[in-house]
């Protein structure tokens, strides 16, 4: 990774900080993307010269588009992209406009569409773009529902694509965790028990799993394992699924009271 540039979204925070700050670590430069201009900037002078803030709204597609070449203006070459930027709204369908449901199928979908293929003309041969999707594209999520279908889509997209790219040299793989204990969740208690029945982990398992995922040229790997494992026999057995959800939920309702009682106890 020495000298190797990567372009990495939703990097102000959480999983796509964690992932800048291991991909410098590890002698790499970065190109921070996220929308909050001030906080981005913030992260970049914390990792050094090594990293360049790119503030933009992925949503924005006119501007993402144009990013890879100005990474390249700023860096001089370009190995990875790491679409990581992410947006949920928790609840039924009918509790949200159809503006915002398409905000995460812009945000979660479209624009990584978008920059893997905006990326392409300048992404060095051996390079990567990593999808950083959901255990919920795995198997759908009750409350979820958009999110679920965006994290599906992206999946696809990433197999699909990868066909394509092979012979260019260029390797996808996709990056699948389970709930990560971030500012992204919000508040835990909208999120969905089943949500909380699979193993909390941080955004540094992540940003392992996503460096891991790069070395060794992988097609796609979950976080937790065993959670990956359970999402894949749910999905393929419907019946499992339907008798499997009460444990779940009852075990994801334990843990949830678990963690609020324990965040409650620090503050």
């Amino acid at each position: 990774m020495q000298g190797k540039v990567a372009i990495v979204t939703g990097a102000s925070t959480g999983i796509g900080l964690s992932v800048a700050r291991l991909w410098v670590a590890r002698g790499g430069r970065v190109a921070l993307v996220a929308r909050t201009a001030s906080t981005l900037e913030a992260a970049a002078r914390d990792l050094g010269p090594n990293a360049a803030a790119f503030p933009l709204d992925v949503s924005d597609l006119a501007a993402l588009e144009a990013l890879p070449k100005e990474v390249v203006a700023r860096f001089g070459r370009l190995d990875v992209v790491v679409n990581n930027a992410g947006l949920n709204h928790r609840g039924e369908i009918a509790s949200f406009t159809a503006t915002q449901l398409a905000a995460i199928i812009t945000t979660n979908l479209t624009a990584p569409i978008v920059l893997t293929r905006a990326a392409l003309p300048h992404l060095e041969r051996g390079g990567s773009i990593i999808q950083v999707a959901s255990i919920a594209g795995m198997v759908p999520v009750p409350h979820e529902a958009t999110y679920s279908a965006s994290k599906a889509g992206l999946r696809a997209f990433a197999r699909s694509v990868a066909y394509e790219l092979e012979e260019r040299g260029i390797h996808v793989g996709c990056v699948c965790p389970g709930p990560v204990d971030t500012g992204f969740l919000g508040d835990l208690e909208s999120v969905p028990d089943i949500v909380l029945s699979q193993p909390m982990i941080t955004a540094d398992d992540v940003a392992e799993g996503v460096l891991r995922c790069i070395d060794e040229r992988l097609e796609e790997i979950a976080l937790p394992r065993r959670s990956g494992r359970l999402a894949t026999m749910a999905y393929l057995m419907p019946d499992f699924a339907k008798r499997i959800r009460p444990v779940l939920e009852k075990r994801g309702a334990r843990n949830k009271k678990a963690i609020l009682a324990k965040r409650r106890s620090v503050s």
